[in-house]
């Protein structure tokens, strides 16, 4: 099995850089593995901070972004994995990305941690599976 011609890393500039060695998302054969993404503009590269519900949804839009240029959608996604500094927002977190994934239910974990990469308030990861 040749791995290397089955592993592809996957770039957009519709999501934010790296801040990091590491790649906004792999795909590797039918899978897609994206990165922890935090609430960065990509046009600005500055950190959204001071209201939730919009760094959830910048969150979800650079996920989506990187996604699509991996010729998948958000129907692909797997599992997600949320990261929250404060799990007294896990509702206001809920309602927003049920606007997202609320029918196709992916499998999920929200945990809430003492401190993310820029102090950022919420960082989510993707893996998805190509559809048949």
């Amino acid at each position: 099995m040749n791995t290397t011609s089955e592993r592809k890393i996957i770039s957009t500039p519709n999501a934010p850089k790296a801040i990091g060695p590491y790649a906004q998302a792999i795909r590797y054969g039918d899978l897609l593995f994206v990165s922890g993404m935090i609430p960065i503009d990509p046009k600005t590269g500055e950190l959204l901070t001071g209201n939730f519900e919009a760094e959830v949804t910048l969150v979800l839009e650079n996920l989506k972004a990187v996604v699509e240029a991996s010729g998948m959608s958000l129907k692909n996604v797997l599992k997600a994995s949320v990261f929250l500094k404060d799990l007294g927002l896990f509702g206001k977190f809920n309602e927003i990305y049920g606007r997202y994934f609320g029918d196709i239910l992916p499998a999920r974990e929200t945990v809430q941690v003492a401190r993310l990469p820029k102090d950022a308030s919420i960082e989510i990861s993707v893996i998805c599976g190509a559809l048949p």
